[in-house]
């Protein structure tokens, strides 16, 4: 079973992401076939500047690679290494009408937030659509909020198969309901919009300072403590089992600890999980040619599968090819 996925390089990896998203994609690469991307094409819809757009392309392979990304388990590579996703974006586009696009819920709630949309953004389920069926994946993992996104790939698909003829795998989507959201230092969902996130590569001296800025309540450290309603337990308990939660729930409750504590011992928890993750970033990030080398072969890899199913394609749609 092919499972696909992608990772937009928009800025700074955080707790939101691994637990969210990047915890059970590396699950996959140990039970199916992964495939992996860098979504920089993607990125484009919000660019702001080259430089931001390379630092952060660079900065999301070191940090997956890092995080246990094994290039010998997954195919690992970059969006935009695969021209051909971009010809197939077009392809596909004939099959989609404007008004299916326009009911597009991330397009409207960027657009009510007042962003401004290039063309490009409209578009993004399409090529959204062409990453998924450029490989023919059986599987793809998304959020709820992208599940229209697959839909709309379906619907794609179904309708080029019927209008040139079969060549189209349909792709199932992969929703886990039980995926927590994960809170930021403010209670709202962490996410780099919002800056309040805990970045997982940060130097210890700013991950200590985003932990202590966690908002508790004015309880003092005799009082007991309600760990539901705690943002520093919400947190906290992601890297625990439901033992240890139970053990952790219980001094809440018992009082004689003040959050100032709680938070230390939050931050001691954070920093001794990701201690192996980030000296490994480290090592890898003193070794260009192994970065290079696991790219390219990655791109290898995806390049000759997107190769052949774009001359099906093209012959599907009789798209003229010089011999």
């Amino acid at each position: 079973m092919r499972i696909l996925t992608g990772l937009q390089p928009s800025g700074k990896l955080h707790l939101g992401n691994y637990f969210s998203a990047i915890s059970k994609i590396l699950q996959y690469q140990n039970k199916a076939d992964l495939f992996l991307f860098v979504a920089n094409l993607h990125a484009l819809t919000t660019f702001s500047s080259q430089k931001e757009l390379e630092e952060n392309t660079k900065s999301a392979i070191l940090d997956l690679l890092a995080l246990g990304v094994d290039p010998d388990k997954t195919t690992f590579w970059v969006q935009s290494d695969v021209p051909e996703v971009t010809e197939l974006t077009w392809y596909l586009s004939q099959a989609i009408t404007v008004s299916q696009l326009q009911l597009a819920h991330s397009f409207k709630d960027k657009v009510a937030k007042g962003f401004q949309p290039g063309a490009g953004l409209f578009t993004y389920p399409i090529l959204m659509a062409a990453d998924i069926l450029l490989y023919s994946a059986d599987k793809v993992p998304v959020g709820k909020d992208q599940k229209q996104h697959l839909e709309f790939a379906r619907d794609i698909a179904e309708r080029f198969n019927a209008s040139f003829g079969e060549c189209l795998k349909l792709p199932e989507p992969d929703i886990d309901e039980n995926t927590a959201t994960v809170p930021g230092v403010d209670g709202a969902k962490m996410s780099k919009s919002y800056k309040n996130t805990i970045d997982l590569f940060a130097s210890e001296k700013e991950i200590k300072k985003a932990v202590m800025s966690i908002v508790s309540d004015s309880k003092g450290i005799e009082e007991p403590k309600n760990p539901d309603e705690s943002i520093i337990f919400q947190i906290h308990s992601l890297f625990l089992n439901s033992s240890e939660q139970s053990v952790l729930k219980d001094k809440y409750k018992a009082g004689g600890i003040g959050y100032g504590d709680l938070k230390k011992s939050l931050l001691e928890c954070i920093l001794d999980h990701f201690a192996p993750f980030r000296n490994r970033r480290l090592e890898i990030e003193k070794d260009p040619a192994f970065v290079e080398e696991v790219m390219n072969k990655g791109k290898y890899k995806a390049s000759q599968i997107a190769r052949l199913k774009i001359q099906e394609i093209r012959k599907k749609l009789g798209i003229y090819q010089s011999i």
